[in-house]
């Protein structure tokens, strides 16, 4: 890679998505159906340091990774259906590279569970006239059972539906779509209220959570 003095996003050498694969061709049974999976993979580096991870870094910092979050976003959102952003953090996750990164992926189709959340979540509003998480976001407030940080502009709580140990939803308190929609405000906040969930977390295992 080139030299980078912040945060840095490249294309994956080992995609396991690429926008020109090729497609499997007819069926002649419709019990054997298959689609192309076309798609672009990304990565990027949070920090030029291989040992600052997000919670080591500064709050401005931490918000630079945010702004570049929300640019491939909307640039990768343009082609693509789906755009997901997320993190294997060290060995116990499978992660090869122990430099603090995230990868990205865009694809021409909603992963199965994304379209069950959609249809859940368009259900929702359509018989209660309220988004969903919003709706859920209010209620936690209310109840202060699950609460693990609040900010002005978002919730960081454990979702009654968790699977995980140690599992929290972050969540805004303003209907926000996609993450270019955020104000700066907003993403300064995020930035703040990030870094004090993950600190919580590498405190707590006295050692980079992963």
């Amino acid at each position: 890679n080139p030299y980078y003095d912040g945060t840095f996003v490249f294309d994956n050498d080992f995609p396991a998505l690429q926008p020109d694969a090729p497609n499997p061709g007819p069926s002649d049974h419709p019990l054997f159906q298959a689609e192309a999976a076309r798609g672009v993979c990304k990565v990027m580096c949070f920090h030029p340091w291989s040992d600052v991870t997000l919670p080591l870094m500064s709050v401005p910092e931490i918000r630079t990774v945010i702004d570049a979050w929300a640019s491939v976003t909307e640039e990768l959102g343009a082609r693509y259906p789906w755009v997901q952003i997320f993190e294997n953090k060290g060995a116990m996750m499978g992660c090869s590279n122990p430099h603090p990164h995230c990868q990205v992926w865009a694809s021409s189709f909603l992963p199965d569970i994304a379209q069950r959340e959609e249809r859940t979540q368009r259900a929702y509003q359509s018989q209660r006239g309220e988004p969903l998480l919003m709706e859920y976001g209010h209620q936690e407030l209310l109840r202060k059972e699950r609460l693990v940080l609040t900010s002005e502009h978002w919730l960081v709580l454990v979702p009654f539906w968790a699977v995980w140990p140690y599992q929290t939803l972050l969540l805004p308190r303003r209907h926000v779509r996609r993450l270019p929609e955020l104000t700066p405000a907003e993403r300064d906040d995020l930035a703040s209220i990030m870094k004090k969930l993950l600190t919580k977390y590498d405190n707590l295992f006295e050692t980079s959570f992963p």
